[in-house]
């Protein structure tokens, strides 16, 4: 017979089952074409205890948006650099297990549903979350527009997301295999780090530019540290 506290255990595992059973299902066949008897059979639950854990198929992919969004944005890999190099050691060393979420947000973000809208919106905080930890830290640079800097990062690294398959196409990889993710972990942080110009000569073009046919007459914005004038 076994123990209460192996029950206890088995108790508090099966709500992450049907959670990954989800995940992996909605990414690959989309919420609409997943049913909660599908979902629990690939966890080995009755379809009776996913909706005791969860109370609906909706609700269960809220919690899984929200386990995909805070595996993403791991805070203890914010602005520490070790724990950012344990990260990408932890995907290298297994890159199937993260796949069904590279899969599932990537079907998520476009099914036009206003849960998608809910999720992106999800992602966005997090990453202005994640920009301004960054900026506090000293590790980046503060922006004339946080929120507009916010949402352009955001997107940068989901096109990644979502055009996995066509990179890999590129690369003569499997979409986000060890080789691709690879191949594309330096160039990345190249581009962040160093950027793409070597001075500040098209961003004070563009502000300059901006300034003067701005019809509601503002200022432009002060130079950030390290630009010319």
């Amino acid at each position: 017979m076994r123990s209460a506290a192996s029950r206890r255990s088995d108790d508090r595992a099966t709500p992450a089952r049907i959670r990954d059973a989800a995940i992996a299902l909605f990414g690959r066949d989309g919420v609409d074409r997943t049913s909660v008897r599908a979902i629990a059979t690939a966890a080995g639950v009755s379809p009776a205890l996913v909706i005791h854990h969860f109370g609906s198929k909706d609700r269960l992919r809220d919690a899984c948006d929200r386990y995909v969004i805070d595996e993403l944005f791991d805070r203890k890999a914010d602005t520490d650099v070790a724990q950012l190099g344990e990260q990408l050691q932890r995907w290298l060393a297994d890159i199937d297990e993260y796949r069904p979420r590279i899969d599932y947000l990537s079907r998520m973000l476009t099914d036009g549903s206003p849960a998608a809208d809910r999720l992106f919106d999800e992602l966005l905080a997090s990453t202005r979350d994640m920009l301004d930890a960054h900026t506090d830290a000293g590790t980046m640079r503060r922006s004339d527009d946080p929120e507009a800097r916010a949402a352009l990062v955001a997107l940068s690294g989901l096109s990644s997301l979502l055009m996995a398959k066509q990179l890999g196409r590129v690369f003569g990889a499997d979409y986000f295999g060890d080789a691709m993710v690879r191949r594309m972990t330096i160039p990345t942080l190249e581009l962040y780090t160093h950027g793409l110009y070597t001075d500040d000569r098209f961003l004070v073009a563009a502000r300059s530019a901006l300034a003067s046919t701005d019809p509601a007459g503002h200022d432009r914005p002060a130079p950030s540290e390290g630009e010319t004038a």
